[in-house]
This record gives C-alpha cells, sequence and structure tokens, in this order.
C-alpha cells in the first residue's frame, strides 16, 4: 500500500472534472476511457476510475472490479477497430515503476507484428487524428 496522498490536481482528475478536454471513447457511471494526447501506436486509450485512486496499490477492490470490465472491452474494440495482431495493456505504480500521473490509469495500446512502440516522447498527437481514432474505437464498442 502506498503512503502518499492522492493529488487532487493530477492531470487527469482534471480531465475528470472536465477542466482539461479530452477525446472521449467510453464513460459510465465509474470509469473513463480517453485517447492518449501522446499515443505510442494509433488507437492508444487510457481507462481510468472516477475515484480518486493514487494506483493499484491504493484502489479499492471495489473500484477495480468496476474498472477491469471496461479495459477489457476497450482492448477488444482497440484490437478490432486498428486490425491489431495484440494488444499491450500495461500500469505503472510509482515513480521506480514509471508511474508519471498518479491517478490510476491503464494504457490499451493495439499492436501490430513488426511495429515497434513509439516514445512517450511529450509530442501531442492531432485533435483531428484523435477524434477519428476515437470514432473507429467507439464504433467498434
Amino acid at each position: 500500500m502506498t503512503s502518499a496522498a492522492y493529488d487532487t490536481n493530477n492531470i487527469f482528475a482534471k480531465i475528470l472534472r472536465g477542466e482539461i478536454p479530452s477525446v472521449k471513447v467510453y464513460e459510465d457511471e465509474h470509469t473513463l476511457a480517453f485517447m492518449d494526447v501522446m499515443p505510442q501506436a494509433p488507437g492508444h486509450v487510457l481507462v481510468v476510475p472516477k475515484a480518486a485512486s493514487r494506483n493499484l496499490l491504493d484502489a479499492d477492490p471495489a473500484v477495480l472490479a468496476k474498472t477491469i470490465p471496461v479495459v477489457q472491452a476497450i482492448a477488444n474494440a482497440v484490437m478490432e477497430a486498428f486490425d491489431a495482431d495484440g494488444v499491450f495493456v500495461c500500469q505503472f505504480n510509482e515513480p521506480a515503476a514509471g508511474q508519471t500521473v498518479f491517478h490510476l490509469h491503464f494504457h490499451v495500446i493495439p499492436r501490430h507484428e513488426g511495429i515497434a512502440l513509439k516514445p512517450h516522447s511529450g509530442q501531442m498527437e492531432d485533435g483531428a487524428v484523435l477524434a477519428a481514432n476515437a470514432e473507429k474505437i467507439k464504433a467498434a464498442l
């Protein structure tokens, strides 16, 4: 269990409050899925619980129970929408593991044989591309 407090001003908390725009793919009472603005591959989606959770280490199991089915649905949708050979689902916990945004989130990234993931470089994708990719995923949900 992590001892650090949840930061209510993290970027995903701001997205959940509508203070920062996002390209939404799916939303329900407990979960939001939206396009990663620095995608490592076309169709890279982030799935976050709406409940304040720093990461997997402190998340309420009930929150996880509502989030994981959405991760699975998004994974199936990106596989179909991007004719992917596979799907990479990852989640980081604490800085030593690579976590940079301290709100629990799952990366769902369609993968194709022989094509490497792009680095999470800080280079933001064009909003129109993200919106088009979101529509492809929504159609597959």
